[in-house]
């Protein structure tokens, strides 16, 4: 049988995952280390980590303060009574300076 490793970019697995996912190929894209972006969310290095892995879905609060530390807006249909479950999908790139078709 053949084995084939499929590329880090795939994004597959449960919405913790894909955000996590999402997240790091953004931090990566900014080119910052877990603690450069610690530093600028103030959110520790150990829980970035966990959430960039999937061990952990951040509360919105945490979720805007890493989009506005990779300069990504957070969707403003998130539901209060769906917060949680929702926050995957509350994230979508924005255009940058640097970047402006980076639009989903």
């Amino acid at each position: 049988m053949l084995y084939t490793e499929e590329p880090e970019t795939v994004i597959k697995g449960d919405p913790r995952q894909m955000l996590g996912s999402f997240i790091r190929m953004q931090r990566q894209m900014a080119n910052l280390s877990l603690r450069q972006l610690s530093a600028l969310t103030e959110i520790s290095n150990p829980y970035l980590s966990q959430v960039e892995r999937g061990l952990h879905e951040p509360s919105i609060r945490v979720l805007k303060s890493i989009a506005d530390a990779l300069n990504v807006s957070t969707a403003n249909s998130a539901k209060p009574s769906a917060t949680r479950c929702s926050a995957s999908t509350a994230v979508t790139s924005r255009p940058t300076a640097t970047n402006p078709e980076r639009v989903r």
